[in-house]
């Protein structure tokens, strides 16, 4: 069935087995893997999904969801092009737009923007708090990844309000190496 389906663009619901396993358990899903189901809201397409498992491949995960009869796909959407303003203006929501071309950057600054964004966490939130964090940006090696990872670290970082007071001079200090 899920052959004909495009697991990134399609958004998911949860099923009735999906709705009773985040209740019971009874599936044993892995903890990213549930973490996901969890997630799924009927309005989020796979692309939106992905930014939860950074540094994994989403498609699996939905792959096991949707195999396991948790989760199911809607039809994508018919894209819809943005006005001209918008498809020229940076995306306000999240500054990546305004970065360099990713092969731009060298395995240094990879080191450098893995490690502020680790030690930012840390601070912010203290030791051994957002460890789900601290280890998606651990295990984020390439330039892609870890800007996977940072919309996870904006996200949290947005929902802190120290975070969120210091998040413009934070943002600025990081995208010199991301």
């Amino acid at each position: 069935m899920s052959e004909a389906i495009d697991l990134i663009a399609a958004s998911f619901a949860k099923t009735e087995t999906g709705q009773q396993e985040i209740q019971k358990r009874s599936l044993g899903l892995a903890p990213l893997v549930r973490r996901l189901l969890v997630l799924v809201d009927g309005q989020r397409t796979g692309k939106d999904l992905a930014v939860f498992v950074a540094g994994n491949e989403v498609e699996p995960i939905l792959q096991e969801l949707v195999d396991k009869g948790c989760v199911e796909a809607k039809a994508a959407p018919a894209p819809v092009a943005p006005p001209p303003a918008a498809q020229e203006a940076p995306s306000a929501n999240n500054g990546l737009a305004v970065l360099p071309d990713a092969a731009t950057r060298s395995p240094a600054e990879n080191d450098m923007a893995r490690n502020f964004m680790v030690n930012t966490v840390n601070t912010i939130f203290g030791q051994h708090s957002r460890l789900t964090l601290i280890e998606t940006i651990s295990r984020s090696k390439t330039t892609d990844e870890l800007r996977m990872a940072y919309l996870s670290w904006l996200q949290a970082m947005e929902g802190d309000r120290t975070g969120k007071k210091r998040l413009p001079d934070l943002q600025e200090k990081l995208f010199k190496v991301l």
